[in-house]
């Protein structure tokens, strides 16, 4: 009985020292020109709260979920893009019975939507988030219906994952449609 199984340790043996000298490649490489390089790591831009959201700036987004609970708006006067192309903006979320929940969020318009919240509405006051709270996937099956529509339709130009200058944002807010061509499969610009 010894014989097999020291037949089976040399067997191995041999095995793992041709694999180091064989001239196969046993791994994918990736394939990647010369000409590219690797760009700058992204680094997101200082943050300040903004004031406190007056009634007469709040434009409400409209949402295609007819059995939503709450009914959103965004402050107009809160809503810039930063040089570091997020979006920033207040986010008002308020209830059949009147209830509100003020949030100070970013977005950001990459591949699949990012979002992060800044701070919470207390008291007539901003109050600043864990700080270790990170950038979120926006939820696409319906779990974040408010999110989903400003990445996908009001705040972001399709397919190029860039911010839509802040005029263009409030206009399409406001209007609560998205032209047409930005539905026909072809890139706006």
């Amino acid at each position: 009985m010894p014989k097999p199984i020291a037949f089976l340790a040399l067997l191995t043996l041999a095995a793992s020292a041709g694999a180091e000298e064989s001239p196969f490649v046993y791994g994918p490489e990736e394939v990647v020109p010369k000409s590219v390089k690797p760009g700058a790591k992204w680094q997101e831009g200082p943050v300040s709260l903004p004031a406190w959201p007056e009634a007469s700036n709040l434009i409400e987004i409209p949402l295609d979920h007819p059995d939503a609970r709450f009914t959103y708006f965004l402050d107009r006067a809160s809503l810039a893009t930063g040089r570091d192309d997020v979006v920033r903006y207040t986010l008002v979320a308020e209830s059949r019975a009147g209830a509100r929940n003020l949030t100070f969020e970013g977005l950001r318009c990459t591949p699949k939507g990012a979002f992060r919240i800044y701070a919470f509405g207390q008291d007539r006051r901003f109050k600043a988030a864990r700080s270790g709270d990170d950038w979120q996937t926006i939820g696409t099956a319906g779990t974040d219906p408010v999110r989903y529509e400003l990445w996908r339709h009001y705040l972001c130009i399709p397919r190029l994952f860039e911010p839509r200058p802040t005029r263009d944002q409030l206009r399409m807010l406001r209007s609560g449609r998205v032209p047409d061509t930005e539905n026909s499969g072809f890139l706006s610009h």
